[in-house]
């Protein structure tokens, strides 16, 4: 099996025993990104649009370091610890990708790491 990993300086370390993301063939899987400062590791100061954008700061970059861009992402799975910020989690995404929009999934949980409030995850082609 062709697996390679996928590391940006330009996104937070990981914070356990995962990879920012796993080359395999033209697929890239990006691990969930949280609003973390990929300087700083503390979770950005801000309102919740504030954080959802730096989750998807987090996710552009690491899909750059794998040879693409948010455009080649397909699928997208956001998780919300309130569900009362998806309309806000809309607008933000709209800032970063264009139509065709990818697939997405969005779940209400209990809790993320950190303390979060949001994280996204995704799968791109290139």
């Amino acid at each position: 099996m062709d697996k390679k990993p996928i590391q940006s300086d330009h996104a937070p370390k990981a914070i356990g025993t995962y990879s920012q993301a796993i080359r395999s063939g033209n697929l890239v899987f990006l691990s969930g990104q949280i609003p973390l400062d990929p300087v700083t590791m503390e979770i950005v100061s801000g309102d919740f649009e504030t954080r959802a954008r730096q989750v998807f700061r987090n996710l552009q970059a690491v899909a750059k370091a794998a040879g693409g861009s948010v455009d080649n992402i397909v699928k997208l799975t956001v998780y919300l610890t309130d569900m009362g910020n998806f309309a806000t989690v809309n607008k933000v995404m709209g800032e970063f990708f264009t139509e065709p929009y990818p697939a997405r999934a969005a779940l209400g949980v209990a809790s993320l790491p950190k303390a979060a409030d949001v994280e996204a995850e995704a799968i791109l082609v290139l």
